[in-house]
């Protein structure tokens, strides 16, 4: 069956309190999910994000963000009070997130429910505790240290803290029990909010596709917990950090700065780190994506301490080893592959003897930088395969047509018939419906017809990214019929 869904991430929900939530605003996107005949809702990894905000630098691959546990289904509950929370500022723009504001205010409503629920937890909570042990304490004493240290990265703590064992943080957790636990109930309030919005995607027949991304944070319980399994020294500092080489789109490459894998290390084990983490995470979604796929073929590493990519060198990836444990123990699962980039042969082979549908950008159809280009060009996209207008890291529709080569621009508008500058949007969509790709995936903001204001983030920039929110009501109904008769006139998601 031909289906379509909208990407739009949690943090972008519109609401009151600085940032989307699990909350009624949720509701109401799968609403209008269901209303406007999607079968998808995409999202962005969930976890708890750490300097940058980005979702995919967090301090746990488990963890979900505490950002968007909704005040009032707390107080729904009675574990809060409305102006615990509803006379704090925010934010002033209604379409962006202050993060500095999250920072400094939300914990501190979010303690008050703690302390009201740990005086009678319900049953619920134990169980959970037990069903999570294998990653809820070491996530709760790492931020309960990363309290205690000012918010440091674990590799700037004393030297005692910095070396993680198993008899050590047992001891930790005894001595600083009041706030292990605060975090600890911190991830059961997400759990059952998460479980409870899934749920009524589900009801409702939309199903979630959730992210997994290949690299962790350097600052992450997974690397202090497990530094056997990174390319860390004898003093637990990285000597190579992942990134990508210099193309056509930045002269220096990628320094994304993330520890790399001791792949060999990850094999003794049966690949157990990863056979845990995709397991959960296809728990916890209905299908994966699994961010920079071509990394586990081969992947690019650059000497820690470089300012650029340029001085990296690629290595052999685990391959089909690693999928073939992961299918063995958990099972065949729904799971994307993020194949774009530099496509070898291995790449493309790896993908084909996985199985998984890999992902194709329109965008990427019309650049003239690109030799590949015409691969993107939605006449070779094959059944199995995701189209997309753009992702997290494009720019919107309308903000490509404004920043793309001249050239590339003519081609594109003589190639769309698009000639209307402010349809131009619409006719990208419709090309994209109308592929032979199984399922089709738009951008919120492309489906709004957004510049470049609203794009989610710009690699390789700091300090402006991941801000981007919906209005209240941006998303009317009328829109909602029109992508409904698209959907059909292209035999999208017919029951």
């Amino acid at each position: 069956m031909r289906k379509s869904g909208i990407l739009l991430h949690i943090t972008s929900l519109p609401g009151k309190y600085g940032i989307g939530t699990m909350g009624r605003e949720a509701r109401e996107f799968v609403d209008f999910l269901k209303k406007s005949g999607q079968s998808y809702w995409q999202i962005l990894p969930i976890h708890p994000t750490s300097y940058g905000d980005s979702p995919y630098a967090s301090y746990s691959t488990f963890a979900g963000n505490p950002y968007f546990i909704d005040f009032d289904l707390l107080k729904d509950e009675g574990l809060l009070q409305k102006e615990e929370y509803d006379n704090i500022n925010w934010g002033d723009q209604e379409d962006q997130v202050d993060f500095g504001i999250l920072y400094n205010q939300h914990s501190h409503v979010l303690r008050k429910a703690v302390d009201r629920f740990l005086k009678n937890p319900d049953r619920e909570y134990e169980e959970f505790l037990q069903k999570n042990a294998d990653w809820i304490d070491d996530y709760a004493l790492f931020m309960a240290l990363k309290d205690r240290f000012d918010g440091k990265a674990w590799s700037e703590w004393p030297e005692e803290y910095r070396h993680y064992t198993k008899e050590n943080a047992k001891k930790w957790r005894e001595e600083m029990s009041d706030v292990v636990n605060y975090y600890r109930v911190i991830q059961y309030f997400f759990s059952r909010q998460w479980n409870a919005l899934k749920k009524y995607a589900n009801d409702n027949g939309v199903e979630i596709i959730g992210d997994l991304p290949i690299y962790v944070a350097m600052d992450s319980v997974d690397v202090w917990s497990h530094p056997g399994l990174f390319e860390l020294d004898e003093y637990l500092v990285p000597t190579e950090v992942a990134g990508c080489p210099p193309d056509g789109f930045s002269a220096v490459g990628q320094l994304w700065g993330n520890p790399i894998y001791r792949w060999d290390e990850h094999k003794k084990t049966g690949y157990e780190w990863w056979i845990r983490r995709v397991d959960y995470l296809t728990k916890m979604y209905d299908v994966l994506r699994i961010d920079h796929f071509r990394g586990f073929d081969s992947f690019y590493s650059i000497p820690f301490g470089e300012t650029t990519a340029i001085n990296g060198h690629w290595n052999e990836g685990p391959g089909m080893d690693l999928f073939q444990a992961i299918t063995n123990k958990v099972g065949e699962k729904r799971i994307i592959a993020e194949d774009l980039g530099l496509l070898t042969d291995s790449v493309k082979k790896l993908l084909a003897d996985t199985g998984y549908p890999g992902m194709k950008l329109l965008q990427f159809a019309f650049d003239s930088r690109d030799p590949g280009a015409t691969f993107y060009a939605p006449y070779n996209y094959p059944k199995n395969s995701i189209a997309y207008t753009g992702t997290h890291d494009n720019n919107t529709i309308q903000g490509w047509f404004d920043d793309i080569l001249p050239e590339d621009k003519e081609y594109a508008i003589e190639y769309l018939q698009c000639h209307n500058p402010e349809d131009r949007h619409w006719v990208m969509i419709r090309e994209l419906l109308k592929s032979p790709s199984d399922t089709a995936i738009i951008t919120a903001q492309d489906l709004l017809g957004l510049g470049s204001e609203s794009r989610m983030n710009t690699p390789n920039t700091v300090g402006n990214n991941w801000k981007w929110r919906l209005k209240d009501h941006q998303l009317t109904d009328q829109l909602a019929d029109d992508l409904f008769r698209m959907n059909r006139l292209y035999s999208r998601n017919l029951d």
